[in-house]
């Protein structure tokens, strides 16, 4: 009867994991990327970006090449930059990012962050200012550039007179890398002193495709008083109040998505007034305000501020940081465990570039782990032949005092204490594993680094899920299984890798135990199909090195070892 209500129980249990975890993971871990792939016919295609399909949308939203021909630019050319800045209201509305690609495909456009305002996913930056007793520029503003081209070594300066005594100006330089200094400059010749305050904004339409998660947050964010803010969402502007402000001394706002940046940040020390607000329809816009300044005549007046637009490469973000950008490499959400997170990535990302296969650098990653996890792993082995070896003691106490359940747990604690055994020793290296699995999970998913990054054959790209899945026939059959069957080759051997490593394990004592870890590698083969493929890679090198270092110890523990064979 004790069996059969065991075996239901593990049923129940086995069916809640599988069936429950999509809901839950959806809250603790990020979604892998979209499939890079796709395997029709034997063979692996590209797989579509998604938002880029070129159907029209809704009769406001028009052709981004007519609208960036209908207003005079000046061209922005970088390294890691390309686009134009638009005269007509000193908008930086066009930026693309030439050294990443939409998708892995050969011919695939590169990323585009900026686009002008009534086209697609409009997305921009501009730069302003409020006044008192006097006319400043706006939106319709016709500026002058003087300066051909924006360049690292030529900057840019867009002039506007208001025809009543004042002069702005709005200075722009750009660096190698993805940030635009704008010094923005009034001069007052007329006979009365006016009041100036420069802004700054960044302003986006619609929602970004990457989800925004509890581990991963995606949508407005800044850093304010030097601690980095997470709290605003776009759905919390959609239900009010529309707009949050803060009052911050230096720090940065803006959007950021999953892999890319964009921030306004004021001096080091600068006071700033930062808000997030909620526009028309699915318009948001976070404004970074300077202090005002009363200008006497003939007298003029500089404020800077700068604009970070492009990825959020891990190097990059540090590097700004270190020249006095609070907490820059906030911007990529490293969570609980960013301490733990920035060593994993660096270990990674030099075994990456020493290496050149980011795969072969995750199986290498692998070793380093388990090298420092040897001396716990002895230990643990060591706790697990020690409780074989009092097994016996511990089968006759149960059964002396099975009808005193009190009185068994006593009986058995002073066993442990008498054995000097400790029955939570083994479970050391499996809370040490968790922090080591979340952190490499993160590294994954949120570093762009690992984006696009192919390891051998059909894995062409290790931050998203395996695209070779058994229920089509590895895509011969003309179908894509559901989520839920999506089973990819490395999913498979992930349970066979987990399956094996547990008949090496020795017998649970209790038989509920013994048959819900009989099930465990084929549950985990359905809970790990969805993850990141490079995750798999690494769950399955451990897995085999689990094995070796169980094969090495069961030398050292031969009563372990005869335990374990006699299963």
């Amino acid at each position: 009867m004790d069996d059969k209500k065991n075996i239901i129980l593990a049923v129940l249990l086995t069916a809640a994991i599988l069936f429950g975890w999509p809901y839950v993971s959806h809250y603790v871990f990020p979604a892998a990327n979209p499939p890079a792939t796709k395997i029709e016919g034997g063979k692996t295609t590209p797989v579509a970006a998604p938002g880029t399909d070129t159907a029209d949308g809704p009769a406001t939203i028009r052709d981004r090449a007519i609208v960036l021909k209908e207003s005079p630019r000046v061209p922005i050319r970088t390294p890691k930059l390309t686009g134009s800045i638009n005269l007509r209201g000193a908008r930086i509305d066009d930026i693309v990012l030439p050294t990443y690609r939409e998708t892995i495909a050969k011919d695939s456009p590169a990323v585009r962050l900026y686009s002008p305002s009534g086209t697609q996913d409009a997305y921009f930056a501009g730069f302003g200012w409020q006044g008192e007793g006097l006319k400043t520029p706006n939106r319709d503003t016709l500026w002058t550039a003087q300066g051909s081209e924006l360049t690292p070594t030529s900057p840019v300066t867009l002039t506007w007179n208001n025809g009543a005594g004042q002069t702005f100006e709005i200075r722009l330089s750009v660096d190698e890398n993805y940030m635009i200094s704008a010094a923005q400059k009034v001069s007052n010749s007329g006979a009365g002193a006016v009041g100036v305050k420069p802004y700054s904004y960044i302003s986006r339409t619609g929602i970004p495709k990457d989800p925004d998660t509890w581990t991963i947050h995606v949508g407005p964010m800044g850093v304010f008083n030097g601690a980095a803010n997470y709290d605003v969402n776009y759905k919390d502007l959609d239900k009010g109040p529309s707009t949050q402000s803060f009052q911050s001394k230096g720090g940065w706002i803006g959007f950021t998505d999953k892999y890319w940046l964009s921030a306004l940040i004021p001096g080091a020390n600068a006071d700033f007034a930062g808000q997030f607000r909620k526009g028309a329809g699915t318009q948001y816009q976070a404004d970074a305000a300077l202090g005002s300044t009363m200008l006497a005549p003939g007298k003029a007046a500089t404020q800077s501020i700068r604009l970070y637009v492009g990825a959020k490469e891990v190097k990059t973000l540090q590097a700004y940081e270190r020249n006095g950008v609070k907490l820059f490499d906030r911007a990529i959400d490293w969570g609980w465990f960013y301490w733990f997170e920035q060593p994993i990535f660096a270990l990674l990302h030099w075994l990456f570039e020493t290496l050149g296969n980011f795969g072969v650098a995750i199986i290498c990653l692998t070793f380093c782990v388990r090298a420092l996890m040897f001396p716990v792993a002895q230990r643990q082995f060591a706790s697990m032949a020690a409780m074989r070896a009092v097994q016996p003691k511990m089968k006759a106490l149960q059964e002396k005092y099975k009808d005193d359940k009190p009185q068994l747990q006593q009986k058995m604690m002073e066993l442990y204490k008498q054995e000097k055994v400790n029955p939570l020793a083994g479970c050391l290296p499996i809370f040490i594993q968790i922090p080591i699995f979340f952190a490499l999970y993160k590294v994954l998913q949120l570093t762009i680094e690992m984006r696009h990054q192919p390891f051998v054959l059909w894995i062409k790209d290790l931050s998203a899920p395996d695209p070779l899945h058994i229920f089509n026939l590895f895509g011969l059959l003309p179908f894509t299984p559901p989520s839920f069957l999506a089973i990819g080759v490395l999913a498979l051997l992930l349970g066979i890798s987990m399956y094996f490593q547990f008949k090496l394990n020795p017998a649970q004592m209790d038989p509920m135990q013994q048959q819900i870890f009989s099930i465990m590698p084929w549950m985990m083969m359905f809970i790990m199909a969805p993850f990141a493929a490079g995750l798999l890679v690494y769950w399955i090198t451990n897995n085999c090195l689990s094995m070796a270092q169980q094969w090495w110890l069961y030398k050292r523990h031969p009563v372990l070892s005869t335990a374990s064979a006699a299963k």
